[in-house]
């Protein structure tokens, strides 16, 4: 029997999500298990599961487009089930046409007199009488992205593709004023990048008043919305302390040297920090925690999250079972999470879990700072730079390497001798490295 594949709610609170890729073709089998779609979120790219033996009747959803949740997107059937009407079986299914479905939007009605070509039911032939669109020059595109006022609605009719849409929307360009380059004319990808690199170089208008001259308003990405959203909440919710430390890392470095010219791949200092921080959590099994409404749950594994800095963002996807990897299992890991992180290609189970974050800002500079606590996390771990100061040795005044971090803790599941616990254990880690590779 046909049922319906809708856009799953993959996170909590998720209101939309772009539908990235089909796995399978129309009248494709699957099993139980299988990739169906692909769908992107915020900050992953996610698969979505097939819950059993079946085959994708119809697809209703072109790639690209983005898709609220509980929106159908495919027709799926029992193995080896055919249908003769599927029109018919879609408005039963459904309520509406499958053209209907494919030209709903996620958020906002279609404008009149802009229509989307993977959304038309109508066959390609029958669309050829686009209207062509002007260059884009400084005077078409402001640097605020707004069209030029002698554009008329008459005049547009723009065939584009929905990621191409979608990504003019967030970044506050007009569609109608980018020239397309695929078939047909229709607007791409590529198109709308090329057009905001256009936008972003040109210089303002000698026309243009003072006010544009002073300011430019970028509109909210779908990533930058959920990051404010989510740190705002764990602001406001959690009661957070602070603890500051620092070490010498002289011998920590030092390791690092000789673990980069014996092993196949490079360690970095974070990999450093954040396997320190995984042994200071085994020391200290009350930090491996988060807060939960009735208990504070404690876990076995230690699961911690890294911070990467993307173009859209940024985000922290979770290594785990660190206690249980080795130096190069776990710099691979790192490589790996961050390559994929600002390539978009995460997902969603790669950014959930752990209970601390590990944040290094010490390459651009910085001695140290405070980081917002990456909920439900308890805490997060901000470093700084590592610098050449004087110091007092046994007595004696001499130079070393130092470097200074800031612990950021909730205090609901963790109370400050707990946390200066964890502190000192860490800073001994650091200290006395070879303790990091055991």
């Amino acid at each position: 029997m046909a049922t319906l594949l809708r856009m799953p709610e993959i996170s909590a609170n998720m209101v939309e999500a772009v539908l990235a890729e089909w796995s399978l073709a129309e009248n494709a089998a699957f099993s139980a298990g299988d990739s169906i779609a692909t769908v992107e979120t915020e900050k992953a790219v996610v698969d979505v599961p097939a819950e059993s033996d079946g085959v994708l009747l119809r697809i209703l959803i072109e790639p690209g487009k983005s898709v609220s949740v509980g929106t159908p997107m495919a027709v799926l059937g029992a193995p080896g089930e055919t249908v003769t009407d599927m029109d018919a079986l879609v408005r039963r299914l459904t309520g509406v046409s499958a053209a209907e479905i494919a030209a709903m939007p996620a958020d906002e009605p279609t404008p009149a007199g802009a229509r989307e070509v993977s959304q038309s039911a109508e066959p390609a032939a029958e669309r050829t009488d686009e209207t062509p669109r002007p260059a884009v020059t400084a005077a078409v595109l402001t640097p605020t992205g707004s069209p030029d006022s002698t554009d008329t609605p008459s005049a547009q009719r723009v065939f584009a593709s929905p990621i191409a849409r979608r990504i003019a929307k967030e970044n506050g360009i007009a569609v109608d004023a980018i020239p397309g380059t695929g078939p047909g004319g229709r607007i791409t990808r590529d198109d709308v990048r090329r057009a905001l690199v256009a936008r972003d170089h040109a210089p303002v208008p000698a026309a243009a008043s003072a006010a544009e001259a002073r300011f430019q308003d970028i509109p909210h990405s779908r990533m930058r919305r959920a990051i404010a959203t989510r740190l705002a909440e764990s602001h406001r919710a959690m009661p957070v302390f602070s603890l500051r430390g620092s070490a010498r890392v002289d011998e920590l470095l030092a390791l690092r040297r000789d673990l980069n010219q014996a092993a196949g791949i490079k360690v970095s200092l974070t990999d450093l920090l954040v396997a320190a921080a995984g042994r200071a959590h085994v020391a200290v099994p009350e930090m491996n925690v988060v807060w939960l409404p009735d208990a504070v749950r404690r876990f076995a594994d230690v699961d911690i999250a890294v911070a990467v800095a993307t173009d859209n963002g940024l985000i922290a996807p979770v290594v785990r079972g660190i206690q249980k990897m080795t130096m190069s299992a776990l710099a691979a890991a790192n490589v790996d999470l961050v390559t994929r992180a600002r390539s978009g290609r995460l997902r969603q189970d790669e950014l959930e879990g752990g209970t601390l974050t590990v944040t290094n800002l010490g390459m651009f500079g910085i001695d140290d700072f405070t980081a917002v606590i990456n909920p439900p996390h308890a805490a997060i771990l901000a470093v700084g730079a590592a610098r050449e100061e004087a110091v007092v040795i046994d007595g004696a005044l001499g130079v070393a390497t130092v470097l200074r971090f800031t612990l950021s803790v909730d205090h609901r599941p963790v109370d400050g001798v707990t946390a200066a616990k964890w502190l000192a254990a860490f800073v001994a880690l650091l200290q006395t490295p070879l303790r990091i590779l055991a």
